[in-house]
């Protein structure tokens, strides 16, 4: 099994920055990541390096932050993988209360999907601090 953090967050300005500040201090990695929100909070959930390290850093920030154990799969990337394997876990009557996906791919960088408000200021910002943006092509042709 897997170690997943899951940290509870207001949804405001600055508190996802924080998070990956106080984890990049840290020296942990971040390895995979999901958030679901709501208008006034939102669940961070992680796959980190160092679970344990992690969560102890988080909690001495006064990061409100819990470890979950998590199952990860491989599935074959094509149509129908993921159907494959949840009819299995529903022929088991086994509820699937949330799941989430990262790429692996052998290089030494990661992609993060991000939504924000003002996608063309958001935009200008990434390009003026030279954040490499990565296009449409390149993510379907993954």
């Amino acid at each position: 099994m897997i170690k997943q953090i899951s940290v509870f967050l207001e949804n405001k300005s600055g508190r996802l920055v924080r998070v990956a500040q106080i984890l990049g201090d840290a020296g942990i990695s971040i390895r995979g990541v999901s958030i679901a929100d709501t208008s006034d909070f939102g669940i961070l959930r992680l796959i980190v390096d160092q679970p344990d390290q992690a969560i102890a850093e988080l909690k001495g920030k006064g990061v409100m932050a819990t470890v979950t154990d998590v199952i990860a799969i491989e599935i074959s990337d094509q149509p129908g993988g993921l159907a494959q394997v949840l009819t299995y876990l529903d022929a088991a009557a086994i509820n699937i209360e949330y799941l989430y996906s990262f790429i692996e791919k052998p290089t030494h960088s990661a992609i993060i999907m991000m939504r924000v408000e003002r996608i063309a200021d958001a935009l200008q910002v990434l390009k003026d601090n030279k954040v490499p943006i990565v296009s449409g092509e390149k993510i379907y042709g993954f």
